[in-house]
């Protein structure tokens, strides 16, 4: 097949299993196009199309740590912008569209938009990835209401529309959009198997002066991903474990004070550096404000043997069960007197570890992952 996968920008997460995504299609012998804004050639054996915008202002689903004023959330943008931007997306799509068999558009946003106005054009199929976060600001009143019209269309008119999580379709689509199971694909985000694995720590707590036990929580340090529930749930465990968090944000100084030499903030570090100290992680802990929808962190803790302790709610119990990890209630104290509790049974620990590998290695691949993908997607194009 020949595949377009269309990103509104470069992207985190989304962006990241997008990458993922191109890659093993093209080593599986499909010919992907890969577009977004800033696109300088980054995957090799892709036909990488920067998509060329009319200003330096890069739309974004959510604002990001640090970016000053050269980004803009299309759900706060009027209809009038929104369609400046769709001609953009729209223009780059359009030189490669006869070429495609079929296109996948991520995020409900104006990048699903811009592909299903482009194969109606041309009478192609194409199918949406929706992450929670072009639907959640419909939620929170936002999304002029033509602008969403549009959006809505354009998922209810694809082929197929992908998620990563029951989560998403049952909480977040499925009660403001009328789409029949049928056409959802629940396809989990995958894991680097090879980065992530209990035996790649070579070298990791000599380079950060960690001890042999620690509690690992990566995000960046911003409310929304609960940093702070962290601090206060460590008076729970601070004899026990230090707290290493990885990640940077506004928050930073306020917990490096409150936390006083029970952690430690290494700020943002390599792809390299953050799966070894995910793997050396006696626990993995996470207390987003946020429900997350999926929540890569835990695959990658799974993989990497580290059971995890978290809040319960979104979609991180499609990935940590009773056998990986404890999921709490959804306050501090709770999931630091759960960690307190898994950090006195190093027993328990050793059998989540093993389950751990075992969930990963079965749901989190990602050659079967986009085996899967490809299945689902080659009978549209017939």
């Amino acid at each position: 097949m020949n595949i377009a996968i269309l990103l509104l920008n470069q992207g985190r997460g989304s962006g990241e299993v997008a990458r993922e995504h191109v890659r093993h299609l093209i080593k599986m012998g499909h010919k992907v196009f890969f577009l977004y804004p800033g696109n300088n050639n980054e995957i090799k054996g892709a036909e990488n199309i920067n998509v060329q915008l009319h200003t330096q202002i890069i739309p974004v689903h959510e604002y990001l740590p640090s970016a000053g004023d050269k980004q803009k959330q299309v759900a706060r943008m009027n209809h009038e912008e929104m369609l400046e931007y769709l001609v953009d997306y729209e223009n780059a799509l359009r030189k490669i569209a006869h070429d495609v068999d079929i296109f996948i558009a991520h995020h409900a946003n104006l990048s699903c938009v811009a592909v299903h106005n482009i194969a109606k054009e041309i009478n192609k199929p194409y199918v949406v990835f929706v992450h929670g976060t072009g639907i959640e600001p419909r939620y929170e009143k936002l999304w002029d209401d033509a602008n969403w019209r549009m959006i809505k269309n354009a998922i209810i008119e694809a082929k197929g529309v992908l998620v990563t999580t029951e989560y998403v379709r049952d909480i977040l689509v499925k009660p403001i959009i009328d789409i029949p199971n049928n056409k959802f694909l629940i396809l989990p985000c995958g894991v680097d198997l090879e980065d992530f694995r209990p035996d790649n720590i070579e070298g990791i707590r000599e380079k950060f002066d960690l001890p042999e036990t620690y509690v690992i929580c990566p995000g960046a340090l911003t409310k929304s991903k609960g940093p702070q529930n962290v601090v206060e749930a460590s008076s729970e465990y601070s004899d026990l474990a230090l707290s290493v968090f990885i990640g940077a944000g506004e928050l930073q100084e306020e917990l490096e004070k409150k936390l006083g030499e029970k952690g430690k903030f290494l700020g943002f570090v390599s792809s390299e550096d953050k799966a070894k100290l995910i793997n050396a992680a006696t626990l993995l802990v996470a207390a987003p404000e946020k429900k997350e929808h999926f929540g890569i962190i835990y695959a990658e803790a799974l993989a990497g043997g580290t059971p995890c302790v978290a809040y319960k709610g979104g979609g991180v119990g499609s990935i940590v069960t009773s056998t990986e990890g404890i999921l709490t209630e959804r306050n501090p104290e709770s999931l630091g007197k759960k960690i307190n509790y898994l950090l006195q049974n190093s027993g328990l620990r050793r059998q989540m570890a093993v389950s751990c590998r075992a969930r990963a290695e079965k749901l989190y691949n990602y050659n079967e992952l986009v085996q899967e993908l490809v299945d689902w997607l080659q009978p549209m194009c017939k």
